[in-house]
This record gives C-alpha cells, sequence and structure tokens, in this order.
C-alpha cells in the first residue's frame, strides 16, 4: 500500500472550526443598504421643501429655518459617519480630523461682513477684504474755487427730508418720463460713498446725506451737478452691528438753512446748510440714561412749529423727545418703553394736528406743543423691529405694517368720548382691520388713489386701503425700498437696480429700470424733480430722468 507522504511545504489548516491563534481576522463590515443617512437626507429634503412652499413665510423665516434644517442633517449625518461601524476606526478618526482643520481653516481665511442680503444671513468674505470707502473730501479752499452749479440744473426741485416733501413716501406729480427703455436716463455722476444706509435730503442743488468713513460719523453735502463733497462734518464715532452693518442709518433734513440729522449712536447735530458749521449738538442717549437700539438709532428729524422731534433708544425713557430748533435746549419728552427704526411724521387725525410715531409695541400720537400723548395703540411685538412708516388713510385712519411675521393694521381714529377725553383732546382707537397681506421689512408704504403699495416681502404689492385686502403682488425686489411718483412706482431693488412700476390695481407692469448700482442697497432713493439720487454703503450716482411729455 503506497502511502501518500505530504509535502512539507505546504501549510494544512485548521479543519477543527475552532480559531486559528495565528490568523488576524477583520471585522465584519455591513453593507446592507444605509438607510439611516438616506431617510435623514429626505426628511431634510422634505423639510426644506415644506419651508418653501409656504406663500406667506416670510424670505428671513423662510432662510433661517431652511439653513436650520441644513445644518440639522449635516451634524446627524457627521454623528452617525463617527459612530457607524460601516466605516474602520481609522476612517472615522481621518474624517473626524478633516472636519476640525477644514472648520479652523475657514475660520481663520474668512469674517462675516454684515448680511447677504435682508434675511440675516451672514455674508461671509476673506479677511483680506476691506468694506469700507474712502470717498474724496474737498478742502475749504477747493469749495470756494468750486461753487455750487446744481440750481442750473433744468427741472431739479427740493426734497428737504426723508420720503420727500411731506415724509409720506409719495411725490403727487412725475416731473420726467416713465418710458425708460425708449428714453434712456442720464448719469450724471458717479461717487464712491461711505458705510450707512442714509438717504439724500435735496434743496438748492446740493444733497445732505450721513455717512462713516473710518472712526468718522460724517454729515455730508454734495454739488448734484458734480457729485462733489462741498463740506463734511465729523463726530468721532461709529455704530457697528454685524447684520445691519456699519453706519449711521437716517436721512437728514433741511429747514430755513440748517441741517438736523441723527447719527447712529444717537447724536444728534445742527449744522449750517451753506458751510456746514455747528450750531448746536445732543448726545440724546447719553443725555437720557438710554441704550442704544440694537440696529442703531434710525430717526430722520421731524421739524414742526421750532422743534426738532425724533425718536430714543431702549429703557425707561421716553419714546419721543423735542429740542428748540433755534439752540437744541430740551422743550419736552414723551412716552414709554423702548422706540423703534421709524421716524416721527406729522398728520391731521379726527381734527387734531399730531405727530405719530411707530414704537416697538405700540403706534402713539402727541400733541406738537406738549408731546402729550392723545392716543397708544398696542400692536406687534416689541421683540421684532418696526422700521415703516404709518401710513396716514382717508377716514381718519392709519395703515401700519411690519415684518418678520407681524403683518399690518388698519386703524380708525376717532374722538374721544363725551368728558375727560374730549375736554383734553384725547383720541380713540380700534383695530378696524389687521392681517398678513404687507409684510413690510424696513420698506415703507405710500398711498395711491385708494391703494397702498409697497413690497411685501420683497415682492411689489397693491393693497386695498379700505378693506386691506391684496389686490396683486409680483416682481422681486427684495429688501428693497419705494417710493410713488405720480402714477409711477420708483423700487430700488436690494441688488442696486431701479424700476419704474405703474401704480394701478390693474396689475403689475414694469416700464422700465436702470442699472443704478451693482451691490446690496436698503437705501431709500430720492427724487428731486427730474434727478434720482440713489446710494448704498458703496457708491452714490446720480441719475438725470427724461423729461416728461418727451
Amino acid at each position: 500500500m503506497n502511502e501518500k507522504i505530504p509535502d512539507p511545504s505546504l501549510k494544512v489548516g485548521n479543519t477543527s472550526g475552532a480559531p486559528d491563534a495565528n490568523s488576524v481576522t477583520s471585522p465584519q463590515r455591513k453593507t446592507g443598504f444605509p438607510w439611516f443617512p438616506v431617510v435623514t437626507l429626505a426628511l431634510v429634503v422634505a423639510g426644506i421643501a415644506a419651508v418653501k412652499w409656504q406663500p406667506e413665510l416670510e424670505r428671513n423665516l423662510r432662510a433661517w429655518a431652511t439653513a436650520a434644517l441644513a445644518l440639522l442633517g449635516t451634524l446627524t449625518l457627521l454623528i452617525w459617519f463617527l459612530a457607524s461601524s460601516r466605516f474602520r476606526a481609522r476612517t472615522r478618526l481621518l474624517g473626524l480630523a478633516i472636519v476640525i482643520l477644514s472648520g479652523l481653516a475657514l475660520k481663520g481665511a474668512l469674517r462675516v461682513d454684515g448680511t447677504i442680503n435682508g434675511t440675516g444671513l451672514p455674508r461671509l468674505v476673506w479677511r483680506g477684504s476691506h468694506s469700507d470707502a474712502t470717498p474724496p473730501t474737498a478742502s475749504p479752499a477747493e469749495t470756494a474755487r468750486n461753487p455750487v452749479q446744481g440750481a442750473a440744473l433744468p427741472g431739479l426741485e427740493d426734497s428737504a427730508q426723508f420720503l420727500g416733501p411731506d415724509r409720506t413716501g409719495v411725490l403727487p406729480i412725475a416731473r420726467f418720463s416713465t418710458n425708460w427703455n425708449t428714453q434712456a436716463p442720464r448719469e450724471l455722476w458717479r461717487r464712491p460713498i461711505g458705510l450707512g444706509w442714509s438717504s439724500f435730503a435735496v434743496v438748492g442743488g446740493r444733497a445732505w446725506t450721513q455717512e462713516q468713513v473710518g472712526d468718522d460719523e460724517r454729515v455730508t453735502c454734495l454739488d448734484i451737478a458734480t457729485g462733489q463733497t462741498l463740506w463734511s462734518h465729523s463726530e468721532r464715532t461709529r455704530f457697528s452691528e454685524w447684520q445691519g452693518g456699519d453706519g449711521p442709518r437716517a436721512t437728514p433734513t433741511i429747514q430755513d438753512g440748517r441741517v438736523y440729522a441723527m447719527g447712529g449712536t444717537g447724536i444728534l447735530l445742527c449744522l449750517d446748510a451753506a458751510t456746514g458749521k455747528l450750531v448746536w449738538r445732543r448726545s440724546v442717549l447719553e443725555e437720557n440714561g438710554l441704550s442704544n437700539l440694537t440696529w442703531g438709532t434710525s430717526s430722520s428729524p421731524l421739524i414742526v412749529d421750532g422743534l426738532t422731534v425724533i425718536t430714543g433708544g431702549r429703557g425707561s425713557g421716553a419714546v419721543l423727545y423735542a429740542y428748540r430748533s433755534s439752540d437744541g435746549t430740551p422743550a419736552w419728552k414723551s412716552g414709554e418703553g423702548d422706540a423703534s427704526y421709524a421716524s416721527p411724521v406729522l398728520a391731521t387725525l379726527a381734527g387734531r394736528r399730531v405727530i405719530l410715531s411707530n414704537n416697538a409695541a405700540s403706534l402713539t400720537a402727541h400733541d406738537p406743543a406738549t408731546g402729550r400723548i392723545l392716543f397708544n395703540h398696542a400692536w406687534g411685538a416689541s421683540k421684532w423691529p418696526k422700521a415703516s412708516q404709518p401710513v396716514v388713510l382717508p377716514g381718519d385712519r392709519v395703515f401700519v405694517s411690519a415684518g418678520y411675521g407681524v403683518g399690518c393694521q388698519i386703524i380708525q381714529v376717532t374722538t374721544g368720548e363725551a368728558g375727560s377725553d374730549r375736554a383734553t383732546g384725547a383720541l380713540k382707537t380700534e383695530t378696524a382691520w389687521k392681517g398678513i397681506t404687507m409684510k413690510t421689512q424696513f420698506n415703507s408704504p405710500g398711498l395711491r388713489n385708494g391703494y397702498v403699495y409697497g413690497l411685501d416681502d420683497g415682492l411689489l404689492a397693491c393693497v386695498d386701503a379700505t378693506t386691506g385686502r391684496r389686490i396683486w403682488k409680483d416682481g422681486r425686489f427684495g429688501s428693497g425700498q419705494t417710493l410713488i411718483v405720480g402714477d409711477t412706482v420708483v423700487v430700488q431693488n436690494e441688488n442696486g437696480t431701479v424700476h419704474a412700476c405703474v401704480a394701478s390695481p390693474d396689475g403689475f407692469r414694469e416700464l422700465g429700470q436702470i442699472a443704478a448700482l451693482s451691490s446690496k442697497t436698503w437705501n431709500q432713493p430720492a427724487v428731486a424733480g427730474r434727478y434720482l439720487l440713489v446710494r448704498n454703503d458703496r457708491e452714490a450716482v446720480c441719475w438725470e430722468l427724461p423729461a416728461a411729455g418727451r
């Protein structure tokens, strides 16, 4: 019998089923379908779709909800990756290291420069980039050699304060043609401008605005014909806030040869309009023990009966402050609670001449002579900002609106009941209607022929001033601004373009547009006859509009 002798060079495998002490076995990896990450991604996508399909949910809330869902989904998938047995420990540690190092690298290379747009999401830029502009400044000698030429411009008219001559955001007559597609506006000048969201006030060929240049907050006077700086007054102060950006927010007011301006840190100035010489100065917040508002004091001064009226800040002080325009001495202060971002406006309601103030949690009416509160109508919540001007409607009614889910109201104002109310002149209010047909953010709507026109969460909307019913909304203008001129709504788009749209309940129709600016623009446009002045936190430009009837 022949016995086969095994080859000693060959190893005999372990056939007993017991582990081989000399062999290394790898743990079994799960190779089934990855249900958890797939379901997580599906839920995130479904959540984002549900948010975007809410027709009345505002852009800012939609943007933050979308970002939160995306961040939650990313963190969930990262935790799953680190805990999953699908991947070797070495792979998971390497992935975690890559995430941490990438985060540190981005943190060192990027910085927050305000927000992307009015949604409030942070805008990230490279740390080496700079957002401050350094506009040219004329010396006194240069100013003397270059006198104002703007008064000679054909069709130039005054617009001496925020939102037009009477602060309503409405200019009843258009001095220019809006057929911009066939009659193109002409650019007069373009120049750098400092930081800030101020607009322009125009009188006699000069335009005044406010800007931040370095650590100086300036009130600046420009020649409308050339854009040249005629003078600037500087205060060594700077308002800074990451979402809203740096610089002043309010627009100067021109009255009787003087400029009245409120800065972002609460400094109220009275300057000589011709030279910029300081007449008087008040530090409103400091003198009254108030804290600044989150996004800075934004009140454009109201001049009425020899008084300069502005809003306050946060704290136990008043909401309105009046100073004598002649010398800046205090005249009165009125109201309780926090102010907000709208400016005081003069109106007549129920036969009474009143100053309206849109505050953090209320709309109040004040006697111009004494500041006494004539009505206090609670509306909205103080945690949400109110930047829109109240719109006075026929029949002693007031339209108010805000963004951030607050919506709008029509308030009916009547005389007080017989007795003490009538004797003291107090007024009575009730909510005639409220809804969400117009959700302004920091746009101020205006009234034209019985309809209110403004930006409803970035879309131009037409609302019936009697019922509050939205007639239409169309176009996409972001957190822009509007100004009604005749039968036209001039819309300053948040992206910098300017649009001329028809103010009609028949529907949205655009007549033309100007590629005026090319970056985020939250500033209110100013129209002075046939001249359109627009700016943002980088540059300013003046356009000559075609004459009407051409």
